[in-house]
């Protein structure tokens, strides 16, 4: 059954949906034993307390536990248009392209956190806030940032330095995780290749040209990235590896018409 299902599916995008998959299956499995793998080997920003150099891969194959939709979207779209690009590239070129666009949505979305949780701890510093709470440093304030009591003290705090507090807390522990980056990166690049090609939407069950849907899609992310922020979703990294997926393709077309 098993190759059946994945008989049509070349082997690197094969391995990608296995390694996705068995790596949800195993953090829910640790989960339920007390080890949050889906904290550890999501990604935080590069400034954060949390931060560790590995995430900069991990945070590409894992997704939430509480959104199981997030992976079966992602791992249908890696399936129809990873499979199609792997197939003209080959799996070197194709590898390194999915890769390259998953790296390109975490640079994104670390260069807005990064700079906030700076100023954030530069006002925090300026204004001594943290020894309103008790905390003698900053680097005390940032062992507390895992501590429950913490969000509780600062909530009861109230002012400007409840709000700095609070923003410090969350973008410290923030994360980031899921395929969707090096997706975008995937979808830019057959829209780009295929402009023409046309997919059949689900609701209504219209055909509609690539360049249409993905170009809109695109479109919504960017709009999203700028004033739906705090939905959760980390649209600036669907934007980066969009972007880094366009950037590639264009490179490539310059060197050889024919390079698919």
């Amino acid at each position: 059954m098993l190759r059946g299902l994945f008989g049509n599916i070349p082997d690197v995008t094969k391995n990608l949906l296995i390694v996705n998959v068995l790596l949800y299956l195993v953090s829910i499995f640790f989960s339920s034993k007390g080890l949050d793998l889906f904290t550890i080997l999501s990604s935080h920003y590069v400034n954060s307390e949390l931060f560790a150099p590995y995430q900069i891969v991990t945070h590409m194959f894992m997704h939430s536990p509480n959104d199981i939709l997030h992976l079966v979207f992602n791992m249908l779209l890696l399936a129809m248009f990873g499979a199609h690009l792997e197939r003209i590239w080959g799996a070197k070129r194709y590898f390194f392209f999915y890769i390259a666009c998953g790296l390109g949505a975490f640079v994104l979305y670390n260069s807005i956190g990064v700079w906030q949780l700076m100023e954030l701890k530069r006002e925090i510093i300026a204004n001594q806030s943290y020894e309103f709470l008790g905390y003698k440093s900053i680097y005390g304030l940032n062992e507390a940032i895992v501590n429950d009591q913490f969000v509780s003290d600062v909530m009861r705090g109230g002012g400007r330095t409840s709000e700095d507090l609070v923003n410090y807390f969350y973008l410290q522990t923030s994360t980031m995780l899921g395929a969707s980056g090096a997706i975008f990166g995937l979808l830019a690049g057959f829209a780009l290749l295929f402009p023409n090609t046309e997919l059949m939407l689900l609701f209504p069950p219209i055909p509609i040209k690539a360049k249409y849907l993905i170009g809109g899609y695109l479109a919504f992310e960017i709009y999203s990235s700028i004033y739906r922020a705090g939905d959760q979703i980390a649209h600036l990294a669907h934007v980066g590896g969009a972007i880094v997926g366009i950037i590639i393709v264009l490179i490539w077309r310059k060197r050889g018409k024919n390079f698919y």
